[in-house]
């Protein structure tokens, strides 16, 4: 889909790199946003993250060769940590906690909902909706900032990680679109960092690194925004027979 150049420093590099968002929370549910507050999973979402953890361990683990390694890593918050552990715990796979990781911080706004932040400040919020920072007036990160924190601590898991490894990273929907958007190069042509929508809960992307003739690396997206087959055949944020209970 897309690609970048990524410096490597001793020509080592992971196999792929898979980048997964969190399962539903009540704040997801309700519209209301979540920044770093740390919010579970809810009944939907842990739902969710566990037909997305068995899509993921089908297609990228089982049947794979005994000399490739998983390396899972996670935000720290723990819908992100659940999210990470419904996937790693069968594989008796340790997962990692990263700070770095974490979603982006909305100031003032967080705990809100978006019709909230509306009534109350109808000015920011436009400039918000149509990407112009009007969130930066009430303490939120910017959308540079997470980019670079986002470099920084996947760039650090890849090159921890070495080769024949899949990098699995559990994370949140502002923070995995603001990281790769800086990865990938588009922060340059796109600095509004309007290049990517914000995943569903419970989907990813997949990257997958190409060696240059400089020993740099370019980063292949091969997908974006992918879930499980039964996200598409049913109502996955409200799935039938499921009785809601948070």
């Amino acid at each position: 889909m897309t690609d970048s150049v990524a410096a490597v420093e001793d020509g080592r590099h992971v196999r792929s790199m898979t980048v997964v968002r969190h399962g539903q929370t009540s704040y997801n549910a309700k519209h209301r946003m979540q920044g770093q507050i740390d919010i579970p999973l809810n009944s939907v979402g842990r739902w969710q993250v566990e037909r997305a953890a068995e899509e993921l361990r089908a297609e990228y683990v089982d049947g794979a060769p005994q000399d490739r390694h998983l390396l899972v890593v996670s935000s720290d918050l723990g819908r992100a940590a659940a999210t990470a552990h419904a996937f790693a715990d069968p594989l008796g796979q340790t997962v990692h906690l990263d700070p770095g990781l974490r979603e982006r911080s909305f100031g003032e706004w967080e705990g809100a909902s978006a019709e909230e932040v509306r009534q109350r400040w109808p000015e920011d919020y436009e400039s918000w909706s149509r990407g112009a920072g009007g969130e930066l007036l009430h303490g939120a990160e910017t959308k540079a900032q997470v980019g670079k924190r986002g470099l920084e601590t996947l760039n650090r898991w890849i090159h921890r990680a070495g080769p024949d490894t899949d990098l699995m990273i559990f994370s949140h929907g502002s923070f995995i679109a603001q990281a790769l958007q800086a990865l990938l190069g588009m922060a340059s042509e796109y600095p509004e960092y309007l290049g990517l929508v914000t995943m569903r809960n419970a989907h990813w992307a997949r990257l997958m690194p190409r060696d240059l003739p400089d020993g740099g690396l370019r980063w292949s997206m091969i997908d974006y925004n992918r879930g499980p087959a039964i996200a598409m055949r049913g109502d996955w944020d409200n799935p039938r027979g499921l009785v809601q209970t948070d």
